[in-house]
């Protein structure tokens, strides 16, 4: 295990400023040997401080700083994917705090086990360790874990402390062989809007189709901070668009990847979840807001159907896409 392969760690950013900083800090103080940051920057403006900072950074060849005027967190991923150059692919958010050991506690994964063709690090995530009180601890996840119709409302990679195969990681510490994107072809859909909710649940489900395995290793682990302003797109979570964008990628994860029985399944669940408020998702049961969400959960479905039937002559990757003109 003495040639660590490349690790391209790329974090995409919007609107994010001190978290931004200290997320890159972090990064650069890895004790792993072999790794080159990108950050993927849609901030139309910095603060002067955190701007000087990038710019220095960059200067002295510590990061490569790509500069966007447009702001989708998938096609931020696939922007700074084609000027990588890493063997090993690791997704960062720009509000996490890391411990030295991440890159090579990602990289052990691929050097042990040709058949791992995806890492999915544990993240420990500080709303949902606020909401469990920080004791809960799961060492195996139930089979319906694995359920593509219903896995979404049983994976916690929060609590979870055992290593073992999954269905999906979380976007803001998950890793790729190079090949998932050379060799497979695959690209991060840029349908998937706003806060790009499910966009790496997407992405996971292709990854399995080329026969690689998702592993979790909790020891691949970071802190999450969930950082309530910015992040890497360009909507507020309170938002009516942000409630319309929800919905329609959650549709648009079933009507691509899913049979008609498991998209039904994960729609019923939405509904049930989302739309009354039961739990797991505790939402106020006031019939006003469940009739304002149902009405969502409706638009959101006619729109991901809308976006499915326009792929037939138009494929979305609209970023991408203008990337290849350049």
């Amino acid at each position: 295990m003495n040639d660590w392969p490349l690790i391209s760690v790329i974090i995409p950013t919007y609107g994010r400023e001190e978290p931004l900083q200290d997320s890159i800090v972090d990064v650069l103080k890895q004790d792993y040997p072999n790794f080159e940051v990108l950050v993927v920057d849609q901030t139309p403006k910095h603060q002067p401080e955190i701007q000087a900072y990038l710019e220095k950074m960059a200067e002295v060849g510590k990061i490569k700083w790509l500069r966007l005027d447009w702001a989708s967190l998938p096609g931020a991923r696939n922007y700074a994917i084609r000027r990588s150059s890493g063997e090993i692919i690791l997704f960062i958010d720009d509000d996490v705090q890391l411990t030295p050991g991440l890159l090579a506690a990602h990289a052990k994964n691929y050097l042990q086990n040709p058949e791992v063709g995806a890492v999915a690090g544990r993240v420990f995530d500080r709303m949902k360790l606020g909401d469990s009180g920080g004791d809960l601890q799961i060492e195996y996840l139930p089979p319906q874990a694995m359920d593509p119709g219903i896995a979404w409302y049983h994976i916690d990679l929060v609590h979870t402390t055992k290593p073992q195969q999954v269905l999906t990681a979380r976007g803001c510490n998950m890793s790729f062989r190079r090949e998932i994107f050379t060799k497979y072809g695959l690209r991060f859909d840029e349908r998937f809007r706003g806060s790009a909710v499910r966009e790496e649940s997407d992405f996971c489900l292709r990854v399995r189709q080329t026969g690689y395995k998702i592993w979790y290793d909790p020891e691949a682990h970071l802190v999450h901070l969930g950082e309530e302003t910015g992040g890497c797109h360009d909507i507020s979570m309170r938002s009516l668009k942000y409630q319309l964008t929800f919905y329609h990628n959650h549709f648009l994860l079933g009507l691509k990847n899913l049979t008609a029985t498991q998209a039904l399944r994960l729609y019923a669940r939405l509904f049930d979840c989302h739309v009354l408020g039961r739990p797991p998702c505790h939402k106020s049961g006031s019939p006003i807001k469940i009739a304002t969400r149902a009405i969502f959960y409706i638009l959101g479905f006619f729109k991901a159907l809308g976006t499915v039937i326009q792929s037939l002559w138009n494929d979305g990757q609209i970023y991408t896409h203008l990337d290849e003109q350049v």
